[in-house]
C-alpha cells in the first residue's frame, strides 16, 4: 500500500472516530513522583493488552471481547482509530502508535505527525501515544532501528499537538543502559517485553538470540523478569513510569504450523504468570502490559491463568497504587538443606488498619522463613489461597515453593 493511500485511510478513519467522540472529554494521564500513572489524577495500576482475541476463534475484535477484557481486571487495549469507541463502551482505556518524524523529510514528517496526533488525542479512550516500537533494538546487529536522535526531535511535536497523554515507549530486553537512558528525551513511559517461559532447544527465530532465548542476562530462570524490572528502573530513574510487557504466548506458537515441533510448544502455566505479574510489582512496575494472545488458541489454560492473575491484581490495585510505608520486614530463613540466593522479594503497603505484604520467592529452590512486621497484629490471612496464619509477637513462618507468590494481609 502506498504511503498516500495510507494516511487517506488513516484520515478517514480517524474522521469517524472523532464524530462518535466529539461529545466526550479527553483523559488527562500524568505520573506522580513515585511513577504512579494518574489518570483524571487518580492513582491507576494499568493493566494492558496488546492483543485482543486470537487468529483461530475471534481474529477480529468485538465488542463481546472487550467486555471479556474489562470483566477480566484489563483496563488498557491497543486499539487503532476504528477499535476505540468499542473499548470505551466497554470502559477500557487504549493507546495507539502515531510514530515518529523522518529524519530524511523533517518538514513535511513532522506535520503528518502532527495530523496523526491530533486526530485521536480528543478520543475519550486514549491515555496513551505511542512512537514506535523496540527503538534501539535491531536483532543480532547493534545499530538501533530508530535512533535516540529521531526521538528527542518527535516528543516536542507530540507534545505540542497533544498535552493531555504520556507518551509510551517500549524496549527489547537488550542493549546498555546508557544506550536506552538516551530514548528517555521521547518518551514518559518505558517499558521491555520479556518472554521467559521457553522450552530451551528451539531452532533460530526471529527475536532470540543464538542460545534461543530471548533474554540476555546472566539469568535464564524465570526470575530474570525481575531483574530486567531492576534495569529498567535504572534507565528510567526514580520518577519515571516503568511497565512490564509480559508473556501471553508460547514461542513455537508464533510459527507458522506446519514448520511447528508439537513438542516445543509451552505456554506459561497460571503460576507462572502469576509470579511474573507479582513480581514486575513487587520490583517496582507501574503497569503490566501483555503481548502474544493472539498466538494463543482460546479456550486454554495459558489464557484462563493471566486472566485470574489481571483479576486478582484489579481487584488489588487500590492497594497497589497507595503511597508505599517505611515499614521494613524482618526475614529469617530456615535450614532446608538447600542455599537461598535471591529468596523472598516483598512490597508492603497499607489501607486502613491492615498492612499488606506481597511476596514472591524469586529462587528455583523452595524455602521457609519467618517474617516480622512491626505491629499488634492478631491475624493473617493468605489473600487468594482460602488460609491464614498464626501470628505470635508480630511474626508469622510460610514456606515458599520456587518462583511462587504469597500476599498476606496482617489485621489487628
Amino acid at each position: 500500500m502506498s504511503t498516500r493511500n495510507r494516511d487517506l485511510i488513516w484520515s478517514i478513519a480517524c474522521a469517524l472516530l472523532l464524530c462518535s467522540a466529539a461529545i466526550a472529554e479527553p483523559r488527562v494521564t500524568a505520573f506522580d513522583d513515585d511513577g504512579t500513572i494518574t489518570v483524571n489524577g487518580a492513582r491507576t495500576f494499568i493493566i494492558g493488552t496488546y492483543m485482543v482475541g486470537n487468529q483461530y476463534t475471534a481474529p477480529e475484535p468485538t465488542p463481546a471481547l472487550y467486555e471479556e477484557l474489562a470483566q477480566s481486571g484489563f483496563n488498557l487495549v491497543q486499539a487503532g482509530p476504528a477499535q476505540m469507541d468499542a473499548a470505551h463502551a466497554a470502559g477500557l482505556m487504549t493507546w495507539t502508535g502515531v510514530g515518529v518524524i523522518d529524519p530524511a523529510d523533517p518538514e513535511n514528517s513532522a506535520r503528518a505527525l502532527t495530523e496523526r496526533v491530533k486526530a485521536v488525542a480528543k478520543h475519550p479512550s486514549v491515555a496513551f501515544l505511542e512512537t514506535s516500537d523496540e527503538p534501539a533494538w535491531t536483532w543480532l546487529k547493534a545499530e538501533p532501528r530508530i535512533t535516540a536522535d529521531v526521538f528527542a526531535k518527535s516528543y516536542p511535536i507530540i507534545k505540542a499537538a497533544d498535552s493531555n497523554h504520556l507518551l509510551y515507549t517500549n524496549h527489547a530486553p537488550t542493549n546498555l543502559v546508557s544506550t536506552l537512558k538516551a530514548y528517555n528525551a521521547g518518551t514518559d513511559i518505558v517499558a521491555v517485553d520479556i518472554y521467559p517461559v521457553n522450552p530451551g532447544g528451539l531452532k533460530p527465530q526471529y527475536a532470540l538470540f543464538e542460545d534461543g532465548l530471548q533474554g540476555d542476562l546472566n539469568n535464564t530462570y524465570l526470575s530474570q523478569v525481575g531483574e530486567y524490572c531492576d534495569k529498567m528502573r535504572t534507565v528510567a530513574g526514580p520518577n519515571r513510569p516503568v511497565f512490564m510487557v509480559l508473556q501471553a504466548f508460547a514461542w513455537e506458537m508464533l510459527r507458522e504450523e506446519k514448520e511447528r515441533d508439537a513438542a516445543k510448544v509451552l505456554y506459561p502455566s497460571f503460576e507462572q504468570s502469576r509470579f511474573m505479574a507479582w513480581q514486575s510489582i513487587i520490583r517496582g512496575a507501574n503497569g503490566i502490559i501483555y503481548w502474544g494472545s493472539r498466538y494463543t488458541p482460546q479456550p486454554s489454560d495459558c489464557w484462563t491463568g493471566i486472566t485470574r492473575v489481571t483479576r486478582e491484581i484489579a481487584d488489588l490495585s487500590p492497594i497497589i497504587v497507595a503511597r508505599t510505608p517505611a515499614i521494613q520486614p524482618e526475614i529469617t530463613y530456615h535450614e532446608l538443606g538447600r542455599s537461598v540466593d535471591d529468596g523472598i522479594q516483598w512490597l508492603v503497603k497499607s489501607q486502613g488498619d491492615s498492612v499488606y505484604l506481597f511476596t514472591c520467592n524469586a529462587d528455583k529452590n523452595p524455602c521457609r522463613a519467618t517474617i516480622s512486621i512491626p505491629g499488634d497484629w492478631s491475624t493473617c490471612l493468605v489473600l487468594g489461597e482460602n488460609r491464614s496464619l498464626s501470628v505470635s509477637t508480630a511474626s508469622f513462618t510460610d514456606d515458599w515453593a520456587p518462583f511462587s507468590v504469597h500476599l498476606y494481609e496482617l489485621k489487628r
